[in-house]
């Protein structure tokens, strides 16, 4: 999707050949190492991540692509290196406190609530976002009421946006699985995210239902100015989504650039022939 590399000396950002712009550096993981014991999970990587971009994760099953997106949002905390998030230095957080950074996240098991409607699961993306004390949500009352107002229009929007009308008021348990992706997206816009994650945002799907998932992170950042990280593993995707691409095996680095450039890495294409790893 994009012909030039940004300057990496630069914080001005680019333009892409489609003419979308890119901005400055967002998010800067720097010599990020993570271990559970005396497995290197991750292992001294370093990468960007620009306001407005695309920003693919890829590698075999077992290279560390989840690790590293728990690393972003909190799940885990790397024992070196470190995050600079909007120029600032990032401490170590806990998910809920990283959310509430403008980092939301999806997941490769669908983590909804199946007695729910597709509704009332989108709304639960606006927690972080209503600031009513209990007294006032349990009268409706007040500051609760015209919260509720508010959240249940910027809700509506994003079901107009992910085309899903006709099933806001359906048990999520009743829907089919490529729905579900999509209103579990729909719930991690709802929390309004300067950073989207997304992890395998398209396993499971069939050809039709990866067409507009696609369709519909592309539009993310034209509709509500969101930078989005995914992991995938449908390399087609991954090649016309992307504005740029970190490859990951073993735990490290082995390449970052556009996706022509990667696609032509002679050690990106050396992993991926071998034998996946766990």
């Amino acid at each position: 999707m994009l012909d030039t590399q940004p300057d990496p000396k630069s914080d001005d950002g680019y333009t892409t050949a489609d003419g979308r712009k890119i901005g400055g550096v967002a998010m800067e993981m720097k010599n990020i190492t993570l271990r559970f014991g005396g497995v290197v999970a991750i292992k001294d990587i370093s990468f960007d991540i620009r306001w407005g971009e695309v920003r693919a994760i890829i590698g075999p099953n077992g290279a560390g692509k989840s690790s590293m997106l728990n690393v972003i949002s909190g799940f885990y905390n790397p024992q070196e290196g470190e995050i600079i998030y909007k120029g600032y230095r990032r401490p170590r957080m806990r998910p809920y406190q990283v959310a509430r950074t403008g980092i939301a996240r999806t997941f490769q098991n669908i983590a909804l609530f199946e007695g729910m409607s597709v509704l009332d699961n989108i709304m639960t993306g606006r927690l972080h976002h209503m600031k009513a004390n209990l007294f006032q949500q349990a009268l409706w009352w007040g500051k609760a009421s015209r919260e509720e107002q508010e959240n249940r229009e910027k809700v509506e929007k994003i079901i107009d946006f992910l085309e899903i009308q006709h099933i806001r008021k359906t048990p999520v348990a009743r829907l089919p699985y490529g729905l579900k992706k999509r209103v579990e997206l729909a719930r991690a816009l709802a929390a309004e995210p300067s950073i989207l994650l997304l992890d395998e945002p398209m396993a499971g799907m069939n050809v039709e239902e990866k067409e507009d998932m696609s369709r519909f992170i592309l539009d993310v950042n034209d509709e509500f100015g969101t930078t989005t990280v995914l992991i995938e593993h449908d390399m087609g995707v991954v090649m016309d989504l992307s504005d740029r691409v970190v490859v990951m095996d073993y735990g490290k680095k082995i390449g970052d650039g556009t996706p022509d450039e990667v696609r032509n890495n002679e050690e990106v294409i050396k992993a991926y022939l071998g034998v996946a790893h766990d």
